[in-house]
């Protein structure tokens, strides 16, 4: 099921249904929401605001150990335009947060933050539209940072699990704090710059909008929709699964109606300046340059069917050998696999995550 780097010996083969037959419903209601306030919050580019709104869930209850620091903290950071919500589904709680699970949480302290500019965290939409800060991933990383330690006590994390940009932030963090966690597990992303189509689907998303004459330079009376449908029909093929897809809506009719029922349902809950924001975020990030100086053990895992990362740029091959603490995976397609979405369906990576628990005891 599974391909590693030549220095770290992959595990057996998983068997991805019988690890979904395990699954046990999960009240995520159980969820405790609320927000970090930090005054005076100074921006890469110099910008600031008087005040910057983290909202952020919580499972479980903070243990401390003999020196009284928090030792079970476990962060679990978005992709983008998601929110920490996106991890109280089914498909991730119900084999992942249940009593005996790998993130029991009675056992551990989840964290599930809203990024900066998504979710209840402070954003564009709130008024300041276009005038918002310029806000990067060393930005979200620094507000995280804050969150943890001045808002929640957490001064290193039991583990560290991002998916897309927050798989992405794991990487940044890793070299700008060697020791922040005891192990992480990145999903669905690459330690490299965001370049060549990568980046050119993501810019032309964004030109879709500022192109569409109702934006008005971020000013509009009503959302651009037309840009909004445009830059959304990106999104969708994007983070497609193909094989799924081609089995689930085997005609033209299935294929279309799919589509049209995605397009109208995602419309109306995007903010134009908000997903600018969101895209334009990941313009700086490239870890590439220091991948030596990560220390912490890691596993981070793609998929084949990734239309975002594709395993044929050998970008993560090349990554891995210069990162003697990293082991890398790439869960084969399927029928069943979720492409870029694979990352928050547990099922075809929770022995995975098992084994690194384990190995970071």
């Amino acid at each position: 099921m599974e391909q590693s780097s030549p220095a770290v010996p992959a595990a057996p083969p998983t068997d991805a249904a019988s690890i979904a037959a395990e699954a046990v419903p999960f009240d995520a209601t159980a969820a405790k929401e609320a927000d970090f306030l930090i005054d005076g919050f100074t921006f890469g580019t110099g910008e600031t605001l008087d005040q910057l709104r983290i909202h952020y869930r919580t499972l479980g209850t903070p243990h401390r150990n003999a020196d009284g620091q928090i030792d079970n903290a476990i962060m679990i950071l978005h992709g983008t335009g998601g929110t920490g919500a996106q991890f109280l589904r089914p498909r991730f709680t119900d084999l992942l947060f249940g009593p005996g699970q790998p993130l029991d949480v009675s056992r551990y302290y989840i964290i599930l933050p809203d990024n900066i500019g998504h979710g209840g965290s402070t954003k564009p939409s709130d008024g300041l539209r276009m005038d918002f800060p310029e806000y990067d991933y060393d930005d979200m990383i620094e507000a995280q940072r804050r969150l943890l330690r001045d808002g929640l006590g957490v001064e290193t994390l039991r583990l560290a699990f991002g998916t897309s940009m927050g798989c992405m932030h794991i990487f940044a963090w890793a070299e700008k704090d060697p020791d922040f966690a005891k192990a992480a597990m990145p999903m669905a992303c690459q330690p490299a710059e965001i370049a060549g189509r990568n980046r050119m689907w993501r810019a032309a998303a964004m030109d879709m909008i500022r192109t569409d004459p109702a934006w008005q330079n971020g000013d509009y009376q009503t959302q651009p929709v037309h840009g909004i449908r445009g830059a959304t029909y990106l999104g969708i093929i994007a983070g497609s699964a193909p094989a799924f897809l081609q089995r689930e809506y085997p005609t033209r009719e299935a294929a279309e109606a799919y589509l049209k029922e995605r397009v109208e349902s995602a419309v109306p809950a995007i903010d134009a300046n908000d997903y600018l924001y969101y895209f334009n975020s990941s313009r700086n990030y490239n870890p590439w340059p220091d991948l030596e100086t990560i220390r912490v053990p890691m596993t981070w895992m793609n998929s084949a069917d990734d239309f975002i990362n594709p395993p044929s740029l050998q970008l993560a091959e090349a990554a891995a050998e210069r990162m003697p603490t990293v082991r890398y995976i790439l869960i084969p397609e399927d029928f069943e696999t979720q492409g870029h979405s694979t990352h928050t369906w547990a099922k075809f990576w929770r022995d995975e995550l098992v084994d690194l628990m384990e190995r970071t005891e």
